[in-house]
């Protein structure tokens, strides 16, 4: 065979490499950090290398959807709670802003008590943001909507099991119970809460409740906190908690007011 087709026919035998940039390609280098290129580390000049900005974000919003803060409060912050001229809201607003703030060296979790509407979960919500933002693990749930959870975790056609309920609640790094003492004050709820009371207690793994029952009696009619979670429990958060008590107006039913029919409002 002559020298010329010799070298055309290994040419044609040898496959030729081609950069092909597939779409999935193309988003990926779309989405890189600008910083980081996707590496996740920062170099920054003079002192080295550190995590990058878009690692701190993705992480910060994975804790928040692990929170399972409900839609409802995505609104709430700190700095959206309105006080006025209400003194112990004012304190309200002081405490949690200091636990979020010198968490984890503080010494109890908080007991945020009040009437309907004077803002005691938009507060407990802000604390657990302000948290989250710091990478501690922190849990949110309505006692009434971890109750139900846990009594559906007894059908043998649910996929989940108590345990599987029970272990985020139990080892949380902060825990948010919410409307403590809604639920009807029968034996296994007040088991199941001073279950979970206890165990937090023992690992010191701190709590946040709030409520709408107090510890005085408004009237003859009104239920404390105590009836309706009993006496060993209220003792334990005794132990656990501060006690916040805040007074004033339902925000929900004045934002009602001004607005006619308008949309209501989010602090609880």
């Amino acid at each position: 065979m002559p020298q010329d087709k010799k070298k055309d026919h290994n040419l044609k035998a040898v496959p030729r490499l081609v950069s092909v940039s597939s779409p999935a390609n193309e988003s990926a280098e779309m989405d890189a950090c600008h910083i980081c290129f996707g590496t996740g580390m920062e170099i920054v000049p003079g002192k080295g290398a550190r995590r990058c900005i878009c690692r701190k974000r993705d992480t910060h919003v994975d804790q928040i959807a692990k929170a399972q803060i409900p839609k409802r409060y995505e609104k709430c912050h700190f700095n959206t709670y309105k006080t006025g001229d209400n003194v112990s809201q004012k304190i309200a607003l002081r405490t949690a802003q200091d636990f979020t703030n010198q968490f984890p060296a503080v010494d109890s979790g908080l007991l945020l008590s009040g009437t309907v509407g004077v803002g005691k979960t938009h507060l407990a919500v802000s604390i657990l943001k302000g948290l989250t933002e710091r990478g501690f693990a922190c849990l949110f749930y309505e006692f009434g909507t971890l109750l139900k959870e846990i009594q559906d975790s007894y059908n043998p056609r649910t996929f989940s099991s108590e345990l599987g309920v029970l272990s985020p609640v139990l080892n949380a790094d902060v825990l948010v119970l919410d409307e403590l003492g809604a639920s009807k004050p029968t034996d296994w709820v007040r088991d199941t809460l001073a279950h979970i009371i206890n165990s937090r207690y023992n690992e010191k793994r701190f709590t946040i409740f709030t409520s709408n029952y107090l510890d005085e009696r408004a009237s003859d009619r009104d239920e404390t906190l105590e009836d309706r979670i009993g006496v060993r429990a209220r003792s334990r958060i005794y132990e656990m908690c501060q006690t916040v008590v805040i007074a004033g107006e339902d925000y929900r039913r004045k934002i009602h007011q001004q607005s006619g029919f308008g949309r209501l409002g989010n602090q609880k």
